[in-house]
């Protein structure tokens, strides 16, 4: 989703201010990839969320979602869990269990949160379900923090800022 600049706009869960990234080229979220997955990422207080169907450029075994871009999804929303308790962080570590296969062309659904963050490590967890909420895949992480000038920066080079919701 775009706003009128051309910038992705994140969609929030209730009670959370909408706010906008300029366009970047992330293969996970990013608007200018035109080879990437282009998610719309829902950020919720220490959750987030997105949902996709995925295509054939993104098969692994004929009709099935290829395993790395299952991690992708489950890493991202990880990541967005971080950004609903105002923090920005890099993968320091993730496990993930396959437990069903995901079909091509089946709309899916990725949810992350945040279950525990000390000081500057954040620890996470995910899942991808079906429409039916059977768990295809489960996910732990563990974030590092940005320090509180590199997410100035980062939020400067993104462009990151907060817009209030119309109405």
């Amino acid at each position: 989703m775009t706003s009128e600049t051309g910038a992705a706009r994140i969609v929030p869960g209730a009670g959370v201010p909408l706010f906008e990234l300029s366009p970047h080229n992330c293969f996970a979220c990013g608007s200018l990839n035109t080879h990437g997955l282009g998610l719309v990422i829902h950020v919720e207080p220490a959750r987030s969320w997105t949902e996709v169907t995925l295509d054939r450029p993104f098969e692994g075994w004929d009709g099935i979602a290829h395993g790395g871009i299952l991690c992708t999804i489950l890493d991202e929303v990880m990541a967005w869990a971080l950004v609903g308790d105002d923090n920005w962080g890099l993968t320091a570590r993730m496990a993930v269990e396959f437990r069903r296969p995901v079909e091509i062309g089946a709309a899916i659904r990725g949810e992350g949160w945040v279950t525990r963050t000390r000081r500057r490590i954040v620890e996470t967890e995910a899942r991808i379900v079906d429409t039916t909420s059977t768990v295809l895949a489960t996910a732990t992480g563990t974030y590092v923090v940005a320090d509180p000038s590199r997410r100035a920066a980062l939020q400067e080079r993104y462009g990151f800022r907060r817009i209030e919701a119309a109405g």
